[in-house]
């Protein structure tokens, strides 16, 4: 069990991450979320023993951490570029870490085959690596992660190169693959769509600091604050209510003149099965609402009467339980 308590890493006098406490199970998938900036690649590179400046407490199952070397701490780390080497075969990018453990020849060559297969490239050790698709090319990059057997796999931004259609593809890969294997992972994202479907737990980071921590429902269903809400893709509004609230941009309908709070319409944005339209609100708020494909989408400008559907979930932003309209 990985363990953090208060660590914090800053820069030139500028805080990087900051007293975050965090526990990762035996076996569990968490994936940290966040805006560029928030502190989640700085706290994957703090466990990884990358940054000899951090301040706190990092474990493995009890174990102090604190001056363990990066390669002795049996962490596997997988970056967005992949970081392969392009003089070397696949095989041989696979087998680079477990000759730095002193492996016979021939268990270093049967553990990488074998690693590659279950990543799905059998067949590829002998390609070189400039002759690879960016799909293919991850998949190398994470062999070579999982061939020594890592007790922790960390993996920051490894999708954030490929096409949205490779990601979402690969996604399903990496959740079955990591099931499978039962190892613990901590997978760092800007990408909702990437945490929700590959974690057990998802981490939110704001300004160095955990905004949230949840099972992936959870957090979908109650973002924690404002920041989380619009981070998530809610709206913050309190044109349903006395104070301010986050409401699914799915929850809302246009409805008749009359019926509803009425706002003009300032963006309109195809999104492949809706539209998604920006309303300024007449009392001030700025929505977001969820048009499906068939109703006609009113054109930038229009004016519009907005209100929620029916049974709606509204979620307080003061920690209390959702509420319904």
């Amino acid at each position: 069990m990985l363990q953090l308590v208060g660590v914090s890493v800053a820069y030139d006098g500028v805080t990087a991450l900051d007293q975050v406490d965090l526990t990762v199970g035996d076996g569990e998938i968490v994936s940290v979320l966040g805006p560029s900036g928030s502190g989640k690649s700085t706290m994957l590179r703090a466990i990884a023993g990358l940054l000899p400046g951090a301040r706190g407490s990092i474990t493995w199952d009890g174990t102090d951490l604190a001056g363990v070397p990066t390669h002795r701490r049996g962490f596997g780390l997988m970056f967005q570029d992949h970081a392969l080497f392009p003089h070397r075969d696949v095989l041989g990018n696979v087998a680079f870490g477990l000759r730095m453990q002193r492996l016979a020849r021939a268990d270093v060559d049967a553990r990488a085959r074998a690693t590659l297969a279950r990543v799905g490239l059998a067949g590829f050790e002998a390609r070189r690596v400039s002759e690879l698709s960016g799909g293919e090319q991850q998949r190398v990059a994470l062999a070579r992660a999982l061939a020594p057997e890592p007790r922790l796999l960390m993996l920051d931004e490894p999708l954030g190169a490929l096409d949205r259609a490779l990601r979402d593809r690969l996604v399903g890969d990496l959740r079955a693959l990591f099931t499978q294997l039962e190892i613990s992972v901590v997978f760092v994202t800007h990408d909702h769509d990437e945490a929700f479907a590959l974690a057990d737990r998802v981490v939110v980071m704001h300004d160095g600091r955990i905004a949230q921590d949840g099972t992936a429902a959870d957090v979908w269903q109650r973002p924690a604050d404002a920041f989380v809400a619009q981070f998530l893709g809610w709206n913050v509004t309190s044109a349903f209510g006395d104070a301010p609230a986050a409401v699914d941009p799915q929850a809302l309908d246009l409805v008749a003149v009359g019926d509803g709070t009425t706002g003009t319409v300032t963006g309109r944005t195809f999104r492949r099965d809706h539209y998604l339209l920006d309303v300024h609100l007449q009392h001030g708020d700025d929505l977001r609402i969820a048009v499906p494909l068939g109703i006609d989408a009113p054109e930038i400008g229009d004016e519009v009467d907005v209100a929620l559907r029916p049974g709606a979930a509204v979620v307080p932003l003061d920690g209390t339980h959702p509420s319904t309209s």
